[in-house]
């Protein structure tokens, strides 16, 4: 097949057979991400870039700008590119492992609710599920630069010692310098593995006057990613909320890492997603 113009066409384009008396056609969005969508696809390319550079922009902004019809349309854009992500961050867990932590590193640790909110604390739970579960946070930070670094975010079902202290064996390397709140749950556990743990008592102040330790990056970080996911509605349902949380640890993980920016990243796994 060849690559030939029509008009009447959204994307303006088609395949056709070349063979004679042949009329077989296929539409160039045949056999990829954009299969049996109705959605043209200089319009998928404007949604695709501003999933990938995280524009705060509601899905009225998308429909005034034409880009889709329909709210329900652009929740079936959201969610394909959602699973692009996914898929990417799995691929990266089985190749590397998520590990953070090092001689210049230090991880801050954390757990935090992301729990539907109510206008004026009346109306009711939107959603199926209860909510009860727990963000369990892990946010490297450079401490030469005291920057904030990449993050890994785990939906645990309770913040005990038997769920948090296997995820932070898993993911910071031995050795390294761990901060964190006086939670009972790691509070012993992390010098026995090896860890230098140094703690802030948050009832008494922010910061620990004799070490200096601080959680306020991780503190930080859970503001701007509520944020994301209490805009997007991401927490209607369990596996709604894991799906974000994926999407937010692509950005660091994979999309600021690119040569070519978030955007060439995406489409990096578009293609090896769709091949």
């Amino acid at each position: 097949m060849k690559l030939k113009k029509k008009i009447a066409s959204v994307d303006r384009f088609e395949w056709r057979c070349q063979r004679r008396n042949c009329k077989r056609k296929k539409s160039i969005q045949h056999k990829s991400i954009f299969t049996r969508s109705r959605v043209a696809l200089f319009n998928w390319m404007k949604f695709v870039y501003r999933f990938s550079q995280g524009l705060r922009l509601r899905q009225l902004d998308f429909m005034m700008d034409n880009i889709a019809g329909s709210s329900r349309t652009l929740s079936r854009m959201a969610k394909q590119l959602r699973e692009v992500c996914v898929t990417a961050m799995e691929r990266l867990r089985q190749r590397e492992g998520q590990r953070m932590g090092g001689r210049r590193h230090s991880v801050v640790i954390d757990e935090s609710h992301f729990r539907h909110k109510r206008k004026y604390g009346r109306g009711r739970m939107a959603g199926g599920w209860k909510r009860r579960k727990w963000v369990f946070g892990m946010l490297g930070v450079q401490s030469t630069r005291r920057r904030s670094g990449k993050p890994v975010l785990r939906l645990v079902e309770k913040r005990g010692r038997r769920e948090l202290v296997p995820l932070i064996a898993h993911h910071v390397k031995r050795g390294s310098c761990v901060i964190s709140d006086e939670w009972r749950a790691y509070r012993n556990a992390l010098p026995q593995l090896g860890y230098r743990h140094f703690t802030v008592n948050h009832s008494v102040a922010y910061v620990n006057a004799e070490t200096g330790a601080h959680t306020q990056h991780i503190e930080r970080a859970w503001r701007s990613y509520k944020e994301i996911v209490w805009r997007l509605r991401g927490n209607r349902t369990e596996q709604l909320l894991i799906d974000h949380l994926y999407v937010i640890e692509w950005h660091t993980w994979l999309g600021g890492k690119h040569q070519h920016g978030p955007l060439g990243r995406l489409l990096h796994d578009m293609r090896l997603k769709y091949r």
